[in-house]
């Protein structure tokens, strides 16, 4: 990567608000995702790797909604750790049976709420 793009890197990261960093994670999952759907050749390493990625940003989104010092009302919080649940179980769903078709309700997820977090849905 170039310096210039190196600097727009860091720059676009210290001046995003915490929402659009967490749709361009929740948009870099979806991608990876996409990317195993669009080139199945069975479960590899690659499926594995995306699945590991989604399931840890997953974990952490989990994890805020459930912390005491979250701001959000307790719908919001309690539909984000639902949404999780259902990610969790889609998941190990996938590495126990793969099968691609699978993966585009977490590809949806992933996208929608990704444009609510930067306004787009």
């Amino acid at each position: 990567m170039s310096n210039a793009a190196q600097a727009y890197a860091r720059t676009a990261q210290t001046s995003s608000s915490p929402r659009e960093i967490e749709a361009q994670a929740l948009l870099k999952a979806a991608r990876q995702l996409q990317e195993i759907q669009n080139n199945w050749t069975g479960p590899d390493k690659n499926m594995h790797n995306a699945l590991l990625f989604n399931r840890r940003l997953w974990s952490i989104f989990m994890s805020a909604a459930d912390s005491d010092d979250n701001q959000q009302p307790l719908e919001v919080r309690q539909n984000i750790a639902n949404i999780g649940v259902f990610v969790m179980k889609q998941t190990i769903d996938m590495q126990m049976n793969p099968d691609p078709a699978k993966l585009k309700s977490l590809i949806d997820i992933n996208c929608n709420l990704a444009a609510g977090l930067s306004g787009r849905a």
